[in-house]
């Protein structure tokens, strides 16, 4: 079966459009009859097809008595659905932890992370996160909310989806939060990587140069739609969708895939290590 077009933008809006159709407990035929369009049109919209104006738009949030704040963020997600990237910059907390990518997280059957500097988020355990933020002297941002946030992302690990994780060695080498924070932490990535669905390679420093030294990402896989990659800022994230992109992010993958230590040699690495 064909992948659908569809863009990480479109499926929050169309997500945000059903959970206000859904308050008026009325189908989409009688909600088209109330508005005195075509069923096919509405079932577009939800589809994130467009196919309507922003004064149409409007109309229809009205009906489903969508309070205003949210009334102007499905506009604002509407308008975009057109773009092929999509910039999200959070009004708090780090950017790894927008609702957002969670929804593209929980929709993606298969993730792979390119992990530079630190412990990908998914693996980390509470105390490394916590030396995490220290180190990063966020002191405006509420630990716990961001502990949770990430905490919340190990709900993913599921035999239903299959996960990469590339991380380089001088992540793993690098001293955060002390001898027994690391400790513990070593002893959690090989945990998981004991898991069939989870695989763990890992880019040693003795290559020199790798593909993955332009900073690390995060590519989701769909069943039903195309690859995206999500890159993390400072203050914002960024989603790509474009074809470019996704084929030039696709070979980085692909030569981290022939640099990288196979898992049982990234094992031995990381007990190494850890004895």
């Amino acid at each position: 079966m064909p992948r659908r077009k569809s863009s990480v933008v479109g499926r929050e809006f169309g997500e945000g459009l059903r959970k206000a159709i859904e308050q008026t407990k009325l189908t989409h035929r009688k909600l088209a009859e109330e508005l005195g369009w075509d069923e096919a049109k509405l079932s577009d919209l939800v589809r994130g097809k467009g196919g309507v104006t922003d004064a149409e738009l409007t109309l229809l949030l009205g009906f489903c008595r969508v309070k205003p704040p949210e009334v102007q963020h499905l506009l604002a997600l509407y308008r975009e659905t057109r773009e092929s990237g999509y910039l999200k910059i959070p009004e708090d907390g780090p950017p790894d932890q927008v609702p957002l990518l969670l929804n593209q997280e929980r929709l993606a059957n298969e993730i792979t992370v390119w992990s530079a500097n630190l412990i990908p988020g998914h693996l980390q355990t509470t105390d490394y996160m916590r030396a995490v933020i220290d180190g990063a002297a966020r002191k405006s941002i509420d630990y716990e909310k961001v502990i949770a946030a990430k905490l919340e992302r190990r709900k993913l690990f599921h035999w239903s989806r299959t996960f990469v994780f590339y991380i380089h060695e001088q992540a793993l080498r690098l001293p955060v939060g002390g001898p027994e924070v690391m400790k513990d932490q070593y002893i959690h990535l090989l945990t998981m990587a004991q898991r069939s669905y989870i695989t763990l390679r890992v880019v040693p420093t003795a290559i020199g140069a790798h593909a993955g030294t332009s900073g690390s990402f995060l590519q989701l896989g769909y069943e039903k739609f195309d690859p995206v990659i999500f890159l993390e800022g400072k203050t914002s994230g960024l989603f790509l969708e474009d074809t470019r992109s996704l084929a030039v992010y696709s070979s980085v993958l692909k030569l981290l895939d022939d640099q990288a230590l196979d898992p049982e040699e990234s094992n031995a690495l990381i007990t190494s290590i850890l004895i």
